[in-house]
Order: structure tokens, then C-alpha cells, then sequence
């Protein structure tokens, strides 16, 4: 870095060190880069907690809708009992209901019932339909047929487009088999173009980080070198510039003493026991039947790394097709296809042979789910922040593309999320946003979502129009701080 860098010109607040996205950087040799904590000495006295972080959304997508109440005589066995503040105490007395799983993260929660999936679309299929709906709040192209296309762009493309520019995509990864039919549904670039997601995530990883190929001589003189020796000299001019104050100095001095067990990841690259196992996984692994849970949370650690750098603004994650027949293990039984279980009969349509227990099946399964979103939140919980962990920083949900098992209605969708995109949404409760039986179109939650982020609406102001033009405008503002 040269010294041009920390200079700050006269008049100009701010002008200081170079600020990428939430933290510093400096490079060493063998094209490391490190970060720095934010140093308030190079910073304007205005500069707030905000304007330091680095927004995102990430969503993560289970197929064939969840076990929740309404359906026949099944009990509610996916929400809380009641709605309000939520605590990790409240939760694991709450019994087995599936949100309960995430309970060691009851004050980062937000959950959000009453929210519907507008009919405003015949896809010739539930699932096709809850696909293309579920992040653009679309019309379809019109062909009715099980493969229509949405008419505009997802909410993660708007997300990048907006914030990262023109050109930069989302991170679209997926868990599961392919067949031929809706392999991916959740990501468009704009009008009927549909994103094909990674499934491997050795390649998403390479994709994003590359892979390190020093030369060897590099390698004799840097294998024994932290980052703190690569970095030595930047360190010490650093430290002798007069505009640091005594606080700044003392956040250097500690953040050298904390480099060693951190500089793999503020490297952008996973530590060895991450890295070994996701760099084992081919692609016909990751798309196995029995592989889907393994290669889902390889996935998240990915995502967690990939906006913990700041390489995108937005990710997706979806497990399984768009209408999921994987057979699930849980408890060592091997379960019948989901998408069976999630319509009780041994079968894809309305008629078969009744699965024994397949309410009890598919809440095990949304548990299985649940599992797989708190790995994605123990991840960005791992990095550390100037105002608390990266899990904060952003709004990372768990949903569904349809709302429960028979009969697949888009009525009271599922929304599990976490973080608060540096305290702009509520956590640590669960509210139901509908008024008696009219409940809010889920566009209005994707605008929520958008707006808290950082995207805006033609006239500049928050996002407030995501979706068809014949839905409600407007965000929820129940889920607002």
C-alpha cells in the first residue's frame, strides 16, 4: 500500500485509507490480503456503524412446502405456539416444533407468518409455479406448461445489480439431484432467463477464490511466514502514522496478536479441515441422492466466506428440484421420496397408496432443514466484526416455495430469517403480519428485504415496488425497527 494511501488531503474527510467493503486491507506478498479493523482516526466522526458494513440477503430454499396446522386434521408442528418475543429459554420449552431447532439463535430470529403467494400465475404446477414466484413475485411467460419462466428478475440479481453494478452476479448454488425436471428455479437475470445454480461447491469455491499456485522458490520462502511477517513493513508504517490515535494504535497492536489464528479466513480462503472435505466433492457427488445434507453445508460455508470478503451482495441456495423426490435419511431410516411424503401418498399426483406417518416424516424432514440453516447461521455467526458478527451484518432466510403438504397452498408461507442487516429489522420474535383472513403478499416481504439492504425504488427512495405491478406496493413495516 503506498503512503499516497493514508495521506488525507485538507478538506476532504474521509479521504483516507482506502475503505473495501467492511473492513481495511493490505496486501503482502504472494498476493496475500489481510484486514484491518476499521480505524476510527481515518474516518469522519459521522462515518456510523452502517456505513461500514457490508449488506446481503442470502436465501435458502426447501421444496414441497412444510407440516404447519390447517392441513385436515394435522396439527402445527413448524411455528411457535405463540406469537411475540422470542428467547432461547421460550423455545426449547415450546415442545418439538421445528423452528425450535434454531433455538441458540432466539434473539437473532425473525419469524414471519400471514404471508401469501398472490395467485397471479398458472404454471401448469404448484411447484413450477412457487419456483418462478418465490423471489420475483412474477407473472410467467405465459406458456402453461411446467417449465414457464418468470417475467423479471429475483430479488438477489436486483440486490447485485444495484449494489455491486451492472455485469456482477449473485452466488446460485444448489444441493441435490438433477432430472430434467425444474433443476433450478429461484434465480433470474431479468424476463425468462433463469440462472443454472453450481452444484458443486469445490467449483463455486474455485469460482470465487481461486486456488493459490506459488511458484517454488514462493513456496521455500513463505511456507514458514504468517501474515503478520508478510505484512511487516506495511504494519510498521502503519503504526508510525502520526494521525493514529492512541485507541487505533492499541486495535492494531491486538488485531497483530489475533492475525496468526485468523489470517486463513481474512485470506479469503477456509482453514484445512473446511477446505480438505470441499475440495474432495465432484460434481456427481454433489448431486447424488445420499450426498444432498453434506454438500448443502459445504455450500453455506462458501456462501459465509464469499460475503464475509465481500464478493457479492446476494446468494441462493436451493435444496433439491423444484419438486425435491429425494430420499431423506433421518434417525438411520431411509424415508420414502419427499415429494411423496409431502403429499401423503405414494405418488407424484392426487392418488396412491397412503405413506404410514407422512405428517410425522415431513416435519422430521423441516427439521432436517432447520439443521441445515443454523449451520449457514453458526458459519456467519464464526466471523467477527467491528459491530458484532457477519451474521448481523445481513438478513438470511429460510423458505419455501410452496406453504404446506396437501395441498401445496401458496396461503401462509414460511419465512425463518436471521440477522438484521445492522439493526434495521426486528429480531428476536415472531410475528403473524395478516389482518384476520386477508394476509400481506409476499412482494411486500421481498421489498422488505431489498430496501434494508440498500435498494431503491425508481425515485431514489427505499424499495418499495418489487414484484407485478398489480400487487400492494410497500414493505412490511411490522418486520421494520
Amino acid at each position: 500500500m503506498s503512503k499516497s494511501q493514508f495521506d488525507e488531503t485538507p478538506g476532504t474527510p474521509g479521504r483516507g485509507i482506502h475503505k473495501v467493503g467492511r473492513r481495511l486491507f493490505i496486501g503482502g506478498a504472494l498476493g496475500v490480503t489481510v484486514g484491518l479493523p476499521l480505524l476510527e482516526s481515518f474516518f469522519p466522526k459521522r462515518a456510523s456503524a452502517e456505513t461500514m458494513q457490508h449488506r446481503y440477503a442470502i436465501f435458502m430454499r426447501q421444496a414441497n412446502g412444510c407440516q404447519q396446522g390447517g392441513v385436515g386434521q394435522e396439527p402445527d408442528r413448524f411455528w411457535p405456539t405463540k406469537t411475540g418475543s422470542l428467547t432461547t429459554a421460550s423455545m426449547k420449552a415450546d415442545g418439538d416444533q421445528t423452528v425450535n431447532v434454531l433455538s441458540d439463535y432466539a434473539a437473532k430470529l425473525l419469524l414471519v407468518s400471514g404471508c401469501e403467494m398472490k395467485a397471479i400465475v398458472d404454471a401448469g404446477c404448484g411447484h413450477s409455479s412457487g419456483g418462478l414466484l418465490c423471489l420475483t413475485a412474477s407473472k410467467a411467460d405465459g406458456k402453461n406448461i411446467q417449465n414457464a419462466l418468470a417475467l423479471s428478475e429475483s430479488l438477489d440479481n436486483r440486490i447485485v445489480r444495484e449494489l455491486s453494478g451492472a455485469g456482477k452476479d449473485p452466488l446460485t448454488l444448489r444441493a441435490g439431484p438433477r432430472n430434467g425436471y425444474l433443476d433450478d428455479v429461484l434465480s433470474y437475470r431479468g424476463s425468462g432467463d433463469r440462472r443454472v445454480a453450481e452444484s458443486n461447491p469445490f467449483s463455486a469455491y474455485k469460482a470465487l477464490f481461486g486456488l493459490p499456485n506459488p511458484t517454488d522458490e514462493e513456496k521455500r520462502n513463505g511456507r514458514r511466514k504468517s501474515v503478520n511477517d508478510l505484512i511487516r513493513g506495511e504494519m510498521a508504517r502503519l503504526l508510525g502514522n502520526s494521525k493514529l490515535s492512541m485507541d487505533d494504535r492499541y486495535r492494531l497492536e491486538q488485531h497483530q496478536q489475533a492475525i496468526r489464528d485468523m489470517e486463513t479466513a481474512i485470506a479469503c480462503q477456509l482453514p484445512t479441515e473446511l477446505f480438505t472435505p470441499l475440495s474432495q466433492t465432484t460434481t456427481k457427488q454433489s448431486e447424488s441422492d445420499g450426498y444432498v445434507l453434506e454438500t448443502a453445508k459445504l455450500q453455506c460455508q462458501v456462501i459465509a466466506l464469499a460475503m464475509s470478503c465481500g464478493r457479492t451482495h446476494a446468494a441462493t441456495l436451493q435444496v433439491g428440484s423444484g419438486s425435491d423426490g429425494t430420499q431423506y435419511t433421518i434417525k438411520g431410516t431411509k424415508y420414502e421420496r419427499y415429494h411423496h411424503i409431502s403429499h401423503r401418498i405414494n405418488a407424484d399426483g392426487g392418488t396412491g397408496t397412503p405413506i404410514d406417518q407422512a405428517d410425522m416424516k415431513h416435519h422430521e424432514i423441516d427439521k432436517m432443514f432447520a439443521g441445515i440453516f443454523k449451520v449457514l447461521l453458526d458459519t456467519l455467526s464464526g466471523y467477527k466484526t467491528p459491530t458484532g458478527t457477519l451474521l448481523d451484518e445481513g438478513f438470511s432466510v429460510w423458505l419455501n416455495d410452496l406453504s404446506n403438504g396437501p395441498p401445496h397452498s401458496t396461503r401462509n408461507m414460511p419465512y425463518v430469517a436471521a440477522g438484521s442487516c445492522g439493526g434495521q429489522l426486528k429480531n428476536g420474535v415472531f410475528m403473524d403480519v395478516s389482518s384476520g383472513n386477508t394476509m400481506v403478499t409476499h412482494n411486500r416481504y421481498l421489498n422488505t428485504i431489498g430496501a434494508a439492504v440498500g435498494c431503491k425504488n425508481a425515485s431514489g427512495g427505499p424499495l418499495d415496488d418489487f414484484g407485478d405491478p398489480s400487487l400492494t406496493k410497500g414493505p412490511i413495516a411490522q418486520m421494520k425497527v
